[in-house]
């Protein structure tokens, strides 16, 4: 074999490494962006949907924070579902394992928060009312 075709041999295995490392290092940099793209969402997404919920309950003394069976749980009451006065509904929302979750019930059903269904994949939320002025 010749040299002048060892030495291109040699720089055609550079090249092919050389590209080999980019694809690689710009996989890793996709896999980086996706992951902070995807925690960025569910952040948002949590944070508008319990901003949407609060909205919709937006009157004097409907909302409520309390602690329940040791969390932090988001209570919005809602006594207009029901046409006996004796009955009020009311969601609570929480995060459990990791999931934002949501629990719709008769405030006298005695349905516990393992009761809630799972609404979005969520770090954990911690819940606190403001003293009003």
């Amino acid at each position: 074999m010749k040299r002048s075709s060892l030495f291109t041999l040699l720089l055609f295995l550079v090249f092919v490494l050389c590209a080999l490392f980019t694809v690689m290092t710009g996989s890793r940099v996709y896999e980086n962006i996706q992951t902070g793209s995807d925690q960025i969402f569910y952040g948002d997404t949590s944070i508008s949907y319990i901003e949407n919920k609060v909205r919709q309950a937006d009157r004097a003394g409907q909302i409520s924070v309390r602690e329940i069976e040791g969390r932090s749980v988001l209570c919005l009451r809602d006594d207009s579902l029901s046409q006996d006065p004796d009955v009020s509904y009311e969601t609570c929302i929480y995060s459990d394992g990791g999931w934002l979750k949501e629990l719709f019930t008769s405030t006298d059903s005695g349905l516990t928060l393992a009761d809630g269904i799972d609404i979005m994949e969520c770090g954990e939320a911690d819940f606190k009312s403001r003293p009003t002025p």
